[in-house]
């Protein structure tokens, strides 16, 4: 339910902010009862992702617009395929432009580097996720890109899970205030949601594992490749275990191959260059 209000939410300040009173430029040179035609060309190579949210956005400027998609959302694409046509009423076309073409390029972009990035792990059981890392106000297209890429979603904000990360630990007098502090919350508000905790050494790692009753999963922040092998070991199946910090391609194997269950990467979001799109009239 959320999922469609967040996306609704990004259709209407998208619009608002670029059409603002009017799009001048359209409703003086295009008639208001031109019926015109275009197609989305592909000037790249990857994944395609955000064929859906264009579906949605053309619907939401004028229902009567046709949508004819040639690609789904997840296809491998080339240079000079066709993802979709659309036709109807040429002066709402021009104003969806921009917001489909902005929103699939940057989309499209994320999906194609979560895959290449789980192309490179696939002979393991580890699965990637995304960070909060994401770009303000399209945090709901940005995951959804990193879905269709292969990948999974962390939390999506501050209210869906219980991050234990060094500043709330340090400003709350260590791991084990913080987590009975957290574990008390959630009784008081009756809230549903896991906790995660940040282990910087292998000493707060087992501090954490004498809390694992109330921990989901242990954040392995930082440590090198050995450090984190060490780590999987001693934590065993007591609690999952998560990667992060500065894994790159070249080292996003070994860390994988070190057994832990999920990975997180703050680049398939904050470090992406769009794909080369264009919506061109025929």
């Amino acid at each position: 339910m959320r999922f469609r209000e967040d996306l609704k939410l990004v259709i209407e300040n998208a619009l608002q902010e670029d059409i603002g009173s009017g799009d001048y430029t359209s409703l003086a040179c295009v008639p208001e009862q031109h019926i015109g035609k275009a197609k989305l060309i592909v000037k790249d190579t990857g994944i395609i992702a955000g064929v859906e949210f264009a579906k949605e956005v053309f619907s939401y400027i004028d229902s009567s617009i046709i949508f004819n998609p040639l690609c789904k959302d997840g296809d491998e694409v080339n240079y000079g395929d066709i993802a979709f046509y659309v036709s109807g009423a040429s002066q709402k076309i021009l104003q969806a432009e921009r917001l489909v073409l902005n929103a699939m390029q940057r989309m499209s972009a994320i999906a194609t580097k979560t895959a290449s990035y789980m192309r490179l792990i696939n002979s393991t059981n580890t699965q990637i996720i995304d960070t909060r890392k994401t770009t303000p106000g399209i945090r709901v297209l940005e995951k959804w890109a990193v879905r269709i890429g292969g990948g999974e979603n962390h939390r999506f904000g501050l209210y869906d899970m219980m991050m234990l990360k060094d500043n709330h630990i340090d400003f709350c007098g260590g791991i084990t205030k913080a987590v009975k502090k957290a574990v008390a919350y959630k009784d008081k508000n009756n809230l549903q949601v896991d906790i995660i905790v940040e282990a910087r050494d292998h000493k707060e790692v087992a501090e954490i594992l004498q809390l694992n009753t109330y921990v989901r999963r242990i954040l392995l922040d930082n440590f090198t490749i050995e450090e984190t092998l060490k780590a999987v070991g001693i934590i065993g199946a007591k609690c999952e275990t998560e990667s992060s910090g500065n894994i790159t391609e070249k080292t996003i194997l070994q860390y994988a191959n070190c057994g832990v269950n999920y990975i997180s990467v703050g680049a398939l979001t904050h470090s992406v260059y769009n794909m080369d799109l264009s919506l061109k009239a025929f």
